[in-house]
């Protein structure tokens, strides 16, 4: 009798995204290293995308001399396997980002869409002021748009040296005086970078960046339109003024500073190109 295999009634054991396991039959041989070789010949060598791991067998009934009434259990076992990858080289670098903004506080509307108030009576005019009290303007938090990305380098062993170290340490949190990596001066933020040096070749350093917009001819209130760097602050004076068609005191703003918060340094000390 020849040897046959097949696949058992109750095969397919199937977890999606993880693994499987074929079962079968297999007679016609008392020996195991023949069940073996059949099994492995008659089972998949992948399986619903995954790519069979292991191949076993065991004696179900065992007839010496009598191989056509011999039984064997085979089993294959399947499972995904992570693509290997060649690691980076020493000079190749990783850009990883994320661009899900941050939150500011402003005080001051782009453009106040409406003013309601009851029959008869005029709303007071606050020439785009928010929250306005008695005696403050409160404003209001915002999502704004920030750019975070990260860049990882693998650098030679002998370019990452305690200057180069100190160099890192003394740009964090500086902004860059000159266009760097699509963002014009003003608009980056250096955050940091942190690195471990692999064997004897090379470092590989992470450095980590925010980026936030210019703005040019802004508008606030009356005050003549003015520019801001990204990473510039901004804020607003505001005084008691009489809107006299609301027969009121409100509060208006009536002069715009714009603030260098952050020291400018240049990028290209970095060491990872512009």
């Amino acid at each position: 009798m020849a040897i046959t295999v097949n696949e058992s009634v109750d095969s397919r054991e199937f977890t999606d995204g993880k693994s499987a396991t074929l079962t079968y039959i297999i007679q016609g041989t008392d020996s195991e290293d023949s069940a073996m070789s059949e099994l492995k010949t008659e089972a998949p060598a992948t399986f619903q995308s995954m790519a069979r791991q292991s191949t076993s067998v065991e004696p179900v009934y065992i007839e010496e001399g009598n191989s056509d009434r011999c039984v064997w259990k085979g089993t294959a076992r399947y499972a995904y396997v992570a693509i290997q990858t060649t690691p980076p080289a020493t000079g190749d670098s990783l850009l990883s980002f994320d661009t899900g903004g941050g939150t500011q506080h402003i005080t001051q509307s782009l453009q106040t869409i409406s003013k309601n108030a009851p029959p008869d009576e005029t709303a007071p005019d606050f020439n785009g002021a928010i929250g306005v009290t008695q005696d403050s303007v409160e404003g209001v938090d915002i999502t704004v748009p920030i750019y975070h990305f990260s860049q990882t380098h693998y650098l030679p062993a002998e370019n990452v040296n305690n200057t180069y170290i100190g160099t890192l340490f003394r740009l964090t949190g500086k902004v860059n005086n000159g266009d760097f990596k699509g963002l014009n001066a003003g608009e980056g933020l250096f955050l940091g970078a942190s690195g471990s040096k692999r064997g004897d070749a090379d470092w590989e350093i992470t450095f980590r960046f925010a980026g936030s917009p210019s703005r040019t001819g802004i508008v606030i209130g009356d005050i003549e339109p003015f520019d801001k760097d990204g990473w510039d602050y901004m804020w607003v004076l505001y005084e008691d003024a009489e809107d006299t068609a609301a027969n009121t005191i409100v509060k208006r703003p009536v002069a715009a500073y714009v603030e260098k918060v952050y020291e400018r340094a240049n990028y290209a000390d970095l060491g990872i190109g512009t």
